[in-house]
């Protein structure tokens, strides 16, 4: 047990906040060693007059850290290597469990069906540029004309000479990212963002910082303030139902957003891969600062998700960046995967599984309304998931337990915090992932928990 203890004098709120920062400091400074065990949580509230609530979250927030460790039957114990942040959702399905951790699209048979005829059309039309060349240039280009015309239909008039094709929005945003932020600057984002993004910057050396953000996204005046603050390089942004909260950001709010930024000469990266499937949707944010935005849509969460191509358009001051670190990064995408999106944006095989998806989605949102009725959720109609800020009294990773020991998966909001200001317990819901039926039952379970009176989980010591 260490023999340094935390200083009640310094203590500010919000308490548990101020409680892991002093720890945080301790640790840094070498106060408390790794392997030191910490007091028991009563013992400590004991110490400090404060509640054990307040501590149990001051030790979570050191385990979200990746300070602390806890050890079931053993305590929490010093850790001060770096340790992997877990994703949101389950690595792999088990047994009956119902998993509405992963975001994927409503899949039925027919959309095996389409990519299996897909590549029997392909084994007897696949070009040789897509099979025998190396040079993206020689395979591309017929690729990129098709995809401009796709991008049309997101809002974007643009160039094919500023469209790269990638193997998926992920390679899309590591690129982009590359492009406009190098190791040591700040890419600002929203507080809830995508789960990826606090890793990735991680990996390229970027610290990331999350702002404030109400009911219609983030909000200008904290990127004004940051940028002013301090040297952001770069905002992240997901305006279009994508982002876990599954806000449609106005056309007023995406307007001061790309003043601000164009105000403070900051580039934008928006990832919009829902496109089209967003009815009625707005002009992206590519298309009000063009001269500084990186657009990333595909095709995964809108067809299916073996179709893992994406389209990353750079405006001309970044079109040579992109191009040179998406070769270091993945050299080019798949050409084989690539003659398969093209071919189903020309015969609008794309366009119809769109369709499709926005009507199976519908039919999931009524289940999630009358499933979760009384609670405060939030989604729309063609998101492909819910957000559901706890009740009050609820911890989040008890909830997740609690869910799971039930036989349902859900992701915790936690996994998508970027700032810890003004953040509320939440958990985020997959609709696409399961049968309907499934969907029913798993999300009785999760409203059954959120209605009910908290409870915690005991543990066999």
């Amino acid at each position: 047990m260490t023999s340094w203890t935390p200083d009640i004098t310094l203590l500010s709120r919000p308490a548990y906040l101020s409680l892991a920062d002093q720890f945080s400091r301790a640790i840094q400074e070498g106060k408390l060693q790794t392997g030191a065990r910490l007091p028991t949580h009563r013992k400590l509230a004991e110490e400090l007059q404060l509640s054990v609530q307040t501590v149990s979250r001051a030790y979570e927030e050191l385990i979200r850290r990746g300070l602390v460790t806890g050890e079931v039957g053993r305590g929490s114990f010093v850790q001060t290597s770096p340790r992997e942040p877990d994703p949101p959702y389950l690595p792999e399905r088990l047994g009956e469990l119902i998993d509405l951790s992963i975001l994927k699209p409503v899949c039925e048979q027919l959309h095996l069906e389409k990519l299996r005829q897909a590549f029997a059309w392909l084994a007897e039309n696949l070009p040789a540029s897509s099979a025998l060349s190396f040079r993206p240039n020689m395979v591309f280009p017929r690729h990129r004309n098709v995809a401009a015309e796709w991008l049309s239909r997101c809002g974007l008039a643009v160039s094919p000479l500023n469209v790269n094709l990638t193997n998926g929005a992920t390679s899309a945003m590591t690129v982009a990212l590359m492009s406009v932020a190098p190791p040591g600057s700040t890419v600002a984002t929203e507080a809830v963002s995508h789960h990826t993004l606090v890793p990735l910057s991680s990996y390229l050396g970027i610290h990331l910082q999350g702002l404030a953000i109400d009911d219609d996204g983030m909000i200008p005046d904290a990127l004004d303030e940051a940028c002013r603050k301090g040297v952001v390089r770069a905002v992240f942004l997901q305006p279009s139902v994508i982002n876990p909260t599954a806000t449609l950001m106005s056309a007023e709010r995406r307007g001061a957003l790309a003043e601000v930024a164009r105000r403070h000469d900051v580039a934008i990266i928006e990832n919009d891969i829902l496109g089209p499937l967003v009815e009625g949707r707005l002009p992206p944010v590519a298309a009000l600062a063009p001269e500084r935005t990186l657009y990333v849509t595909s095709f995964t969460k809108i067809t299916v998700p073996g179709l893992r191509i994406g389209y990353l358009v750079a405006p001309d001051r970044y079109v040579a960046a992109v191009a040179n670190r998406h070769l270091v990064s993945s050299w080019m995408a798949t050409p084989s995967i690539a003659e398969i999106a093209t071919r189903w944006v020309s015969d609008g095989t794309a366009l119809e599984l769109v369709n499709w998806q926005r009507r199976a989605l519908a039919a999931r949102q009524r289940i999630a309304a009358q499933a979760l009725a009384g609670l405060a959720y939030r989604s729309h109609p063609q998101s492909l998931h819910a957000w559901l800020p706890l009740p009050e009294g609820h911890q989040e990773d008890a909830f997740v337990s609690q869910a799971r020991l039930r036989g349902v998966a859900i992701a915790p909001g936690a996994s998508f915090r970027t700032a810890d200001s003004g953040w509320r317990p939440a958990v985020r819901i997959s609709l696409g992932s399961t049968t309907e039926e499934e969907l029913k039952t798993g999300l009785g379970t999760v409203a059954s928990l959120a209605l009910g009176d908290p409870e915690a989980l005991l543990l066999a010591i």
